[in-house]
C-alpha cells in the first residue's frame, strides 16, 4: 500500500512541478506567453501524468480489493516485482498514449486568436486554436479519455463491487467495519480525480455555450485540487504516516 502511495505522491508533485510555474508567471510576474513548444512540452507532462495517476488509482483499487479478499496471500500476490513492473507499465502507456498529442498538433498552423482559458496547456483547448481540421485530434482525443480514464474508471467500479460482494460476506459486523474503513481513502482519492476530469472533458467536447469561468473553476480544481487533498486525505486515515507526520514536526 504504501508504495503505491508513493507513486500517487510523486505524481501529484510531478503534476504540480508541470503547472505551478506557468500558474506563478501569471500571477507574480504577469507573464501570459508561452511558446508552442513549451506549451507542447507542458501539455505532454500534464496528460501523461494525469493518465498516470489513474493508472495508480485503478494498482490501489486492485491492492484494497487482494487485502480484502484473500489477505493471507497479500504478501505472495503484491511482491515488490510485481509491483515495480505493473508501475513501469503505467508509465509506458501513459507515455504511448499521450505522447501523440503534442505530434499531431504541431503540424498545424495557429492564425486564431490564441488565447487560452486555462493558465497551462491542454490538448483539447489548444486544438481548438488551429486553423485547419482537427477531426483527427478529436478523434484520438476521445479515443485516448475511453481507453485510459474511461477504462480504468470503470475497472475501479468493478474492483469495488467485487469489494463489496467480498465484504458482504463477513459475518462479523466489527470486521465488516474495519474492511470498508480501509477503502474510505482510497475512494475519496478516486472521487477528487474523476469527477473534474469527467466534467472537464464534457464541458470542452459538448458544452460550447458553458460559462468561461466554469471551465476556468474546474480546469484549477482538476489539477490542483488532488494534489492538495491526497496527502491530507491519506495522513488522517493512516496512522503510520499521522504518527511520521508528527514526528519530524514536534520533536
Amino acid at each position: 500500500m504504501y508504495i503505491f502511495l508513493s507513486m500517487l505522491g510523486a505524481t501529484d508533485l510531478g503534476l504540480s512541478i508541470a503547472t505551478i510555474p506557468t500558474i506563478l508567471g501569471i500571477f507574480l510576474f504577469n507573464s501570459r506567453e508561452i511558446s508552442f513548444d513549451a506549451c507542447f512540452a507542458q501539455l505532454f507532462f500534464i496528460q501523461s501524468l494525469q493518465c498516470f495517476e489513474s493508472s495508480v488509482l485503478l494498482l490501489m483499487a486492485f491492492d484494497r480489493f487482494i487485502a480484502i479478499r484473500d489477505p493471507l496471500r497479500y504478501a505472495s500476490i503484491l511482491t515488490l516485482p510485481r509491483i515495480v513492473k505493473m508501475g513501469l507499465v503505467c508509465v509506458l502507456r501513459g507515455v504511448a498514449v499521450i505522447l501523440p498529442f503534442p505530434l499531431l498538433l504541431k503540424r498545424f498552423q495557429y492564425c486564431r486568436a490564441n488565447v487560452l482559458s486555462h493558465s497551462y496547456c491542454l490538448h483539447m483547448e489548444v486544438m481548438t486554436m488551429a486553423c485547419a481540421d482537427f477531426t483527427i485530434n478529436n478523434i484520438y482525443g476521445l479515443f485516448t479519455t475511453v481507453l485510459t480514464v474511461g477504462l480504468d474508471s470503470l475497472l475501479i467500479f468493478l474492483s469495488y463491487v467485487m469489494i463489496i460482494k467480498t465484504v458482504l460476506s463477513i459475518a462479523s459486523h466489527k470486521e465488516f467495519l474495519r474492511a470498508l474503513n480501509t477503502c474510505v481513502s482510497h475512494l475519496c482519492a478516486v472521487l477528487l480525480f474523476y469527477t473534474p476530469e469527467f466534467s472537464l472533458t464534457l464541458i470542452h467536447r459538448f458544452g460550447k455555450g458553458s460559462s468561461p469561468l466554469l471551465q476556468i473553476v474546474l480546469g484549477y480544481v482538476y489539477l490542483m485540487v488532488p494534489p492538495l487533498i491526497n496527502p491530507v486525505v491519506y495522513s488522517v486515515k493512516s496512522k503510520h504516516l499521522r504518527s511520521r507526520i508528527i514526528r519530524v514536526f514536534v520533536k
